[in-house]
């Protein structure tokens, strides 16, 4: 008979189930919130953009640089950590950092800890949307991950592809390989597998997961817990009436193309001879303007006003009575 568990052990127990959770939690940092991809507005040019050495659009340096690691903008010389010494000083600026990371383009500080293990663990490693196919220097953004295939996206992609992420690559929820309903759907390959065919010899499968894909090796989610729809295809004939005749509805397709087409002509000419009746009326207006500038200087011609300054006589140079 085991021993019974006093409350002190099952205290220490507990305490040491949530360090080790604590742990991997500090390990599985989420993208948007990891230091290296915050969010920097640049001192020079009011620009915000991707935590950077450098701003992207002045190339200007930056005044409080940001530790790609840890984020701390101030080395308070509480440990013995630092490569370069600074007793009893604050650092703070250039003299904190101690390298700019290859991968995602940010400072890290002189600790250590963060000089040896960043550019390994580096998240923006391989950083490549996978829309645009646009790297970290190749844009001033920030990087997401897709929250359904976990594929990276720039700033600019993020929301129109995860609106079409869902989307499978066939017309029917079946599975690749056989009839059945796929009931396991890989969101990277956009297809369904059954319960027999999405095992696979090279992925092996960990325990308390779901299965991986047998294709790319990516972890499979439940199709019923998604929100997955069809590739639909919309051809030409299918948008004539479900009474169509001919083979197959063609003859509706074309009766519709040819309406829509006489439809755009007469648009046309009645266009057309609006704008003929609009140049008739100008050149109407433009005629009567001229007769009646005509016709008024008829009139003026025989007025006779007398000597004056228009008829080239001066008051001085009338005749005295």
């Amino acid at each position: 008979m085991p021993k019974k568990k006093t409350g002190a052990r099952k205290k220490a127990e507990n305490r040491r189930e949530r360090e080790k959770q604590i742990r991997a939690s500090r390990a599985n940092i989420d993208l948007a919130k990891h230091p290296c991809n915050a969010s920097m507005e640049c001192d020079k040019c009011q620009r915000r953009q991707k935590n950077r050495a450098f701003c992207y659009f002045c190339n200007s340096v930056q005044k409080l640089p940001i530790c790609a690691q840890c984020g701390k903008t101030k080395c308070m010389m509480k440990s013995s950590d630092c490569v370069i010494k600074h007793a009893g000083v604050y650092s703070t600026g250039l003299a904190m950092v101690g390298a700019i990371c290859d991968f995602c383009e940010a400072w890290v500080c002189h600790g250590r800890k963060c000089l040896s293990t960043h550019a390994c663990i580096c998240p923006l490693a391989d950083a490549e949307c996978i829309e645009c196919e646009r790297s970290v220097w190749d844009h001033g953004g920030r990087i997401f991950a897709c929250s359904f295939c976990h594929n990276f996206l720039c700033e600019d992609d993020q929301f129109e592809h995860q609106a079409s992420c869902q989307v499978l690559e066939a017309e029917t929820f079946k599975c690749v390989s056989c009839n059945r309903l796929g009931q396991h759907s890989c969101l990277r390959c956009k297809a369904c597998f059954c319960d027999d065919h999405v095992r696979s010899k090279v992925f092996k499968q960990e325990k308390g997961k779901e299965p991986p894909c047998p294709k790319c090796g990516h972890e499979t989610q439940q199709t019923k817990d998604l929100s997955m729809s069809t590739r639909s295809l919309k051809f030409g004939r299918q948008t004539g009436g479900e009474d169509a005749d001919g083979a197959s509805g063609y003859d509706a397709y074309w009766k519709s193309l040819s309406s829509s087409k006489a439809g755009d002509a007469g648009d046309r000419e009645d266009e057309y001879d609006e704008y003929e009746a609009e140049d008739d009326d100008e050149d109407d207006n433009d005629e009567g303007g001229k007769d009646s500038d005509t016709e008024t200087t008829d009139v003026f011609s025989n007025l006779n006003l007398g000597r004056t300054y228009a008829s080239g006589y001066a008051h001085y140079e009338e005749p005295e009575d």
